[in-house]
């Protein structure tokens, strides 16, 4: 009886995840995903009070604010993210220089920490960095996340209800969460190539999202390593990426006269 009821779960599980799938115009993919557009929007408004309170709030300067704003609506409106997708932008830079990160929220929430964009350079490598995370919104990538840990939830219920053994569901945990490391790093390098896209719309040198993986290494040299690193991939293993997006956008080699 345990069997069945846990054959019954599993099944369930399986049904509910590959029958979500949806496909993405920006990616041109399909994808399954666990919430709608609508629901992402909600889920990163409610979520917004709350990661800005854990990076000590907005910075009080006008002027960066409104930088790290004018870049991001500049990208979005260059690649046709403003009128053809459903998601309600806003960018903000986070009042924390300690925590060098950037990250987003589902349905459009991007933040930047202070300490990172204290590391940048030019108006370009805020232009990757920011780009890189409006990757990650369009993507769907919270939403994906969310159906693989339903699925994976799931399967381990199951597990757990048909075998009375710890150890057999203790090693089913464990593979469940490499399979879910392994999609959050294609997400990111996902994310690098968007971001690339991206910049080269607006008319940014995509070369700069190399050199902002450069500072991020340079950041973690000596010391604790960034934020950055434990919810983005070692820069030294992206910017090879980086490289082969770049040539797939300018096969004829970058042109001259491109944004820094």
């Amino acid at each position: 009886m345990r069997l069945i009821i846990g054959l019954m779960i599993a099944a369930f599980s399986l049904i509910s995840y590959f029958g979500s799938s949806e496909y993405n115009e920006v990616t041109g993919e399909d994808q399954r995903v666990a919430l709608t557009p609508d629901q992402e929007i909600a889920l990163g408004l409610q979520a917004k009070p709350e990661m800005m309170q854990q990076f000590g709030g907005l910075n009080p300067d006008p002027q960066r604010q409104a930088f790290v704003d004018e870049i991001g609506w500049e990208l979005v409106r260059a690649a046709g993210l403003d009128s053809e997708t459903p998601w309600k932008w806003e960018f903000h830079l986070l009042d924390d220089d300690q925590t060098v990160n950037a990250f987003a929220l589902p349905g459009g929430q991007v933040f930047l920490t202070d300490a990172l964009a204290n590391r940048l350079e030019t108006e370009a490598q805020f232009a990757g960095v920011i780009g890189h995370e409006i990757g990650h919104v369009v993507g769907r990538h919270g939403a994906e996340r969310l159906a693989k840990s339903q699925l994976t939830q799931g399967l381990l219920g199951a597990v757990a209800v048909a075998s009375e053994d710890q150890r057999t569901t203790a090693v089913a945990a464990a593979v469940a969460g490499l399979v879910n490391m392994r999609y959050g790093r294609e997400d990111e390098l996902e994310s690098d190539r968007l971001g690339v896209r991206f910049m080269v719309d607006a008319g940014y040198d995509p070369r700069a999202m190399i050199r902002v993986m450069e500072i991020l290494a340079e950041s973690s040299s000596g010391g604790r390593p960034p934020e950055f690193f434990s919810t983005h991939p070692n820069p030294d293993n992206r910017i090879s990426r980086i490289e082969e997006a770049i040539a797939e956008e300018y096969p004829n080699g970058v042109p001259d006269g491109l944004r820094n």
